[in-house]
């Protein structure tokens, strides 16, 4: 039973109830349908409030708005809509000269075509945020791609004025949607240029990996890493770079991009009674798999690839899990030739890719940390003086 406490209806105690595992379950299939009933409802109304842009940016054009009613028709518009809607934002004129921006900018066919492959491809991802995305789309009575519906506006604004052509457009939604990329994250990626290099690595990815995991694991390399965040000496060696990118571990996770966690550095496999390190490890989230990262200063050689082969075949034995994907190797070189790395590639049948770095900052002399007998002998020195001083 449950007795009301003092006359308020919602508040209940109870007196007579056993929890057993049929109610455990039922209560958690209520929360299961409670937060996806959240998640479809927050998809619902950021749909809906793009599908209206998009709806006033169509009229705009259609309309001719500036030809029937003058080049003033925006502002007078932005002036009737805030009078008549007080409360709510957005209705700015140059909100309003964003809207026909971004009407024009995906409205011809072969931006719609690429927008609702995008979809699809989001589809196919499974992402949580993408609830239902064409049930949801087909309410809507109007020509907006629903894709478009799952970044918010100020995403769109600030895609729509830095890119220069649909396929940059469209992979900056898709990464906003398959990452959850806030703001500031979308504007460090539009400044980094990350279109021109995200998925550019030279690698064997199509031949050795199922089409999905393929097309993923492309688009997480990229074709050239920027470490101008990390300093080293002007001779520096491969462990001098392996430590340094290490200490800068949280800027190299934002450098490789979304979805990487490290594992180690010098990662011990032991084959045959013997050790065997690997430079730097990480698993990749979205991808469910193993990233094997070897890292070379100097420009690519041929034999760098049986070395990688080596160590992606290793992890798949000794590290990888049933539920994970085949594990992927990633070499990093100062340089690379396309041609040198295909042919390299002949035979080998691990996933692998190849990419080059650049901008490491070299640290001049005066700069360096002094050595540990460096430091000794100068501790020397100064006690002396002391010593001379205190006579």
């Amino acid at each position: 039973m449950a007795d009301i406490i003092n006359n308020e209806p919602h508040i209940v105690r109870v007196t007579d109830f056993r929890i057993d595992a049929d109610y455990a379950a039922w209560l958690s299939e209520i929360k299961r349908r409670y937060h996806s009933a959240q998640i479809k409802a927050a998809v619902k109304v950021n749909i809906e409030k793009l599908a209206f842009n998009w709806s006033v940016g169509r009229d705009l054009v259609i309309r001719k708005a500036e030809d029937t009613w003058g080049s003033g028709v925006v502002e007078q518009l932005s002036f009737d809509l805030q009078e008549a809607f007080p409360l709510d934002r957005g209705f700015g004129s140059r909100n309003l000269w964003n809207m026909k921006k971004w009407y024009l900018f995906f409205s011809s066919q072969e931006a719609m075509e690429k927008l609702h492959q995008a979809g699809a491809e989001l589809q196919h991802a499974n992402n949580q945020s993408i609830i239902k995305l064409h049930q949801i789309g087909g309410e809507i009575e109007s020509d907006f791609p629903p894709v478009l519906g799952l970044v918010p506006w100020r995403h769109q604004v600030n895609i729509l004025t830095k890119c220069k052509s649909i396929d940059e457009a469209i992979f900056y939604l898709k990464e906003s949607v398959l990452n959850g990329w806030s703001r500031q994250t979308l504007d460090n990626s539009l400044k980094a240029n990350l279109y021109k290099t995200h998925g550019k690595a030279i690698s064997n990815f199509t031949q050795y990996l199922p089409e999905v995991q393929s097309r993923l694991a492309q688009e997480i390399t990229k074709d050239n890493y920027d470490f101008g965040f990390v300093t080293v000496p002007a001779d520096y060696k491969e462990e001098q770079l392996e430590a340094a990118l290490e200490q800068n571990i949280t800027r190299f996770l934002l450098e490789l991009g979304t979805g990487f966690a490290f594992v180690g550095r010098q990662k011990e496999l032991i084959v045959g009674g013997r050790t065997r390190r690997i430079d730097m490890l990480f698993y990749h989230i979205r991808l469910k798999a193993y990233v094997v990262v070897e890292l070379k200063v100097k420009p690519f050689d041929p034999e760098y690839a049986g070395k990688l082969n080596y160590y992606v075949n290793a992890v798949d034995e000794l590290l990888k899990g049933e539920d994970d994907n085949p594990t992927i190797g990633l070499l990093i070189c100062s340089d690379k030739d396309e041609t040198d790395v295909r042919w390299a590639f002949t035979g080998i049948q691990t996933p692998m890719g190849v990419a080059s770095y650049d901008n490491v900052q070299v640290a001049s002399p005066s700069n360096l940390l002094p050595s540990a007998e460096e430091l000794q002998e100068r501790i020397r020195l100064v006690e002396e003086e002391l010593n001379k001083s205190n006579v």
